[in-house]
């Protein structure tokens, strides 16, 4: 990488106003560390070319890229700031008469770092100083929570999202605009507006439904075989998902006469916008929505710092938290005590971590009786050793051989339930007590048991639980719940950066500065 010789425009702004920049902050903590947070070989192979430098030093970005992402500042206000505002001027390194540089240097330097082999390094190069510190030594507690980030795109209902495809695909796949013009009827797609149809007649909506859906099928059966590209590729992809995950066969119809119509309901992992084909309908609650990603976060609960963070779609078993939470713990050095609520209690999640050798302290989900008020799993004696379930009542009978796709075993009490006297209270169906037994029983059972139980569990799990509520609240202040990027890759990079600086401002805090070559906590003047 060609090294920066460029001069400060003007006077040195930390020089000659130090005394301007807020002691203990942000900016006076990067005015005078900056090169030794981000050093310039830390993004050496972002520049490998010997023939060119980059128009603005990446460790200066880095820095830029930190506070923009501290303040929850869009590309354009960030570089008023580094104009106008002297904290910024010196915590970046900029002389005063300097103009910065152009907004797109933003974009340009987040895409090149998110591409790099080290996405995530300005995070990283805070957890170093974090480990530098040795403020986590000794604190072996781990929490953990998500919350939800609305996406930053509109969203869009389907005869949108099936004309902006259908254009998509004419846009990018070379052919398609003569295929276009063969087969699709139902609507001018050079037209930037809506159908003009009567939109408060039901009918002509579902016949509009009915002829775009008969477009896009016809647009992609009748495209030309060919080796397609990155983008062609992915706007094909998105109409076939479109064109299926909205409709469903008209009514009389079994699907192969070419009639459709809005499917009721919504379906599972449903594409919200065809322009950020990553966002989904997200549920936290049972009657919340948003639209968007969920942040992950593991937190150290004493301190508040950020261990690791991650940023996943919002819908989908693999993005579930019980599973990214695993990845969220995979880089600890030594077993912690890991707090979680109900999200993160399944079965393969503790056995995972059981396995790992960590101590959990995560809420089990409540059973649900049959019977309002009535009996639940733990009112039955099971013994999985011994594949046998005896009832609230004595009634002993066996336990199925594990089958179907998750692995369950069944206890079947059929006739035993006729004429019991604790019936009522135990089932209401007709054939009898069918109990099902998850894989991982044995394990959740044990949880149950010792959150009702121990008073030594219940008051931990008190104590180092909520704290990683107010960790959320840190991430998500000043407006930073609405995301700014469009795509998973972008807004993780994001999370990442903005937990480095809420970290890095966690640790100023409790007195972060270098000397005799290393990073210490200063211990807080009396």
């Amino acid at each position: 990488m060609g090294e920066w010789i460029g001069e400060s425009v003007g006077p040195d702004v930390w020089e000659t106003c130090r005394d301007l920049i807020p002691a203990g902050s942000v900016f006076a903590f990067l005015a005078e560390h900056r090169g030794r947070l981000f050093p310039a070989e830390m993004f050496a192979d972002m520049y490998p070319s010997a023939n060119g430098r980059p128009s603005m030093p990446p460790q200066i970005l880095a820095a830029v890229i930190t506070l923009q992402a501290l303040h929850g500042l869009s590309d354009f206000e960030t570089v008023q700031e580094l104009r106008c505002d002297l904290r910024w001027k010196a915590a970046c390194g900029l002389g005063l008469h300097d103009m910065a540089f152009d907004p797109s240097l933003l974009a340009y330097f987040r895409r090149r770092l998110a591409r790099s082999a080290r996405p995530n390094r300005v995070f990283e190069a805070v957890r170093e100083v974090v480990k530098a510190t040795g403020v986590l030594k000794g604190k072996h507690r781990r929490a953990l929570d998500s919350t939800v980030l609305d996406d930053a795109v509109a969203t869009q209902d389907t005869v949108t999202q099936l004309i902006a495809a259908v254009r998509a695909v004419i846009r990018e796949v070379p052919g398609a605009e003569t295929v276009a013009a063969a087969q699709c009827t139902a609507h001018d797609y050079t037209d930037p507006g809506k159908p003009k149809i009567a939109w408060n007649d039901e009918q002509a909506r579902a016949e509009l439904v009915d002829a775009l859906v008969t477009d896009a099928l016809r647009l992609l059966g009748h495209l030309p075989d060919q080796q397609l590209g990155e983008k062609a590729a992915n706007a094909v992809g998105i109409l076939a998902l479109i064109a299926g995950q909205d409709v469903e066969p008209a009514d009389e119809s079994d699907g192969r006469d070419g009639r459709w119509r809005i499917t009721r309901g919504t379906a599972p992992g449903r594409m919200v916008s065809t322009a950020d084909p990553e966002a989904r309908h997200v549920h936290k609650t049972r009657s919340h929505q948003q639209d968007g990603f969920k942040a992950h976060l593991a937190i150290e609960p004493e301190t508040g710092l950020y261990t690791a963070v991650a940023l996943r779609p919002g819908a989908g078993p693999e993005h579930h938290e019980a599973a990214v939470g695993l990845d969220l713990l995979a880089d600890e050095d030594t077993p912690v005590d890991a707090f979680g609520d109900t999200a993160y209690s399944t079965g393969d999640a503790r056995q995972a971590l059981h396995k790992a050798g960590h101590q959990l302290f995560l809420k089990p989900a409540p059973l649900r009786p049959a019977v309002p008020g009535g009996f639940t799993l733990d009112d039955f004696t099971i013994d999985t050793t011994a594949a046998t379930v005896t009832c609230p009542a004595g009634h002993t009978v066996g336990l199925s051989e594990p089958g179907g796709r998750h692995h369950q075993r069944k206890a079947t009490f059929k006739d035993l339930c006729t004429g019991c006297p604790l019936r009522q209270r135990c089932t209401k169906a007709k054939a009898g007590r069918i109990l099902t037994i998850r894989p991982h029983h044995d394990l959740q059972a044990a949880a149950r048991h010792q959150a009702a139980t121990d008073p030594a569990w219940q008051a931990d799990y008190r104590r180092w639980r909520p704290p990683v509520e107010r960790t959320v609240a840190w991430l998500v202040h000043h407006g930073n719940r609405k995301l700014r990027y469009r795509g998973t890759l972008k807004n993780d990079a994001w999370l990442h950066t903005r937990a480095a600086a809420l970290n890095l401002r966690r640790l100023i805090n409790l007195g972060l500065t270098h000397t005799s070559g290393a990073w210490h906590l200063a211990p807080a003047s009396a």
